[in-house]
């Protein structure tokens, strides 16, 4: 699991972001992101992939995505 989190006070942005990688009872392997706003919950989305790499490349993408909108 990889947690980020974005803090920008003059902006009144206090963001997290979780991305983890799961087996599914299916064989499949799927991308589970969490987002929102930290102290609530957040929204979730499952990705499906047929395939470990290509899951892990979707992490990845999606981490790189996310580093350089600021989350550390």
């Amino acid at each position: 699991m990889i947690y980020l989190e974005r803090h920008d006070p003059k902006k009144n942005l206090y963001r997290f972001y979780r991305l983890s990688l799961e087996k599914n009872l299916f064989g499949e392997w799927s991308l589970m992101r969490e987002w929102g706003r930290l102290g609530y919950s957040g929204h979730e989305k499952l990705d499906l992939y047929d395939t470990l790499d290509a899951a892990q490349e979707a992490l990845s993408k999606k981490l790189r995505e996310k580093r350089r909108r600021g989350y550390q």
